[in-house]
């Protein structure tokens, strides 16, 4: 049992003396010991917002260098379109609490998908998929994709005007890992030249999401330090 009083808490014993037809309360001042259990819980919840679990759990067993290949990983951007100029025209606590919904959207998409959300840049939402074998696969970011798609076709910020968000969603290996002392990265590489409202992937993406999605073509983006590469849409789920 657990008492405050004047500030404190006190963890409360009652003892019963039957021999004596009393009841004894001991209370122990249990204050610091309490307030170290909720910086404890406070640090995990940061940590966990900017690590994935297993990452987190190997830093605090003791790894100092962690670095992973992939097979295969699939790597989701999306960026609001338009957003800078939005925001000059919006009081920043407006645009805080839109940004804010917005990513909230795309928190509740990746825990329905089991994905990891990798970090957020701004207006600019990073996720993957393929970390681990609990964790959902290429085609679960896909999803995530297009339903990403469907929330911002629905969703109206206080101001009233529709708001369009571009994806892009990139296949192939990866490398995540935690670089430094001070500050972390967990990141893979993606690059895309995303179009308003859309899902950008590359050839080989489209090819190996084919079985379960459609496609279009977009032709041939001229992508900074990739030069010229035939890129694709998601459109939709074949089922």
């Amino acid at each position: 049992l657990a008492v405050e009083h004047d500030g404190r808490t006190y963890e409360v014993r009652v003892v019963s003396l039957f021999e004596f037809e009393s009841i004894n309360l001991y209370g122990t001042d249990v204050t610091a010991a309490r307030e170290v259990e909720r910086a404890n819980r406070e640090n995990e919840r940061l940590l966990l917002n900017i690590l994935p679990p297993t990452i987190a759990q190997r830093l605090r067993g003791g790894e100092v260098l962690i670095a992973d290949g992939f097979d295969e990983l699939a790597v989701l951007f999306a960026d609001v379109v338009d957003f800078t100029p939005y925001s000059a025209a919006h009081p920043a606590q407006d645009v805080v609490g839109v940004l804010n919904e917005v990513f909230s959207l795309f928190d509740a998409l990746v825990d329905r998908h089991r994905l990891e959300k990798i970090k957020t840049i701004g207006d600019a939402y990073m996720a993957v998929g393929g970390l681990t074998a609990d964790h959902g696969d290429v085609t679960a970011v896909a999803d995530m994709a297009l339903d990403i798609l469907d929330e911002m076709a629905a969703y109206r910020p206080p101001s009233g005007e529709p708001m369009s968000i571009r994806v892009g969603l990139h296949v192939g290996p990866g490398i995540g890992g935690v670089i430094g002392l001070k500050k972390f990265i967990y990141d893979s590489r993606l690059e895309s030249h995303g179009v308003p409202g859309r899902i950008q992937v590359a050839a080989a993406t489209a090819e190996r999401l084919a079985d379960r999605y459609m496609f279009e073509p977009r032709g041939t983006v001229d992508l900074k330090g990739k030069g010229p590469t035939e890129t694709w849409f998601l459109v939709s789920r074949r089922w």
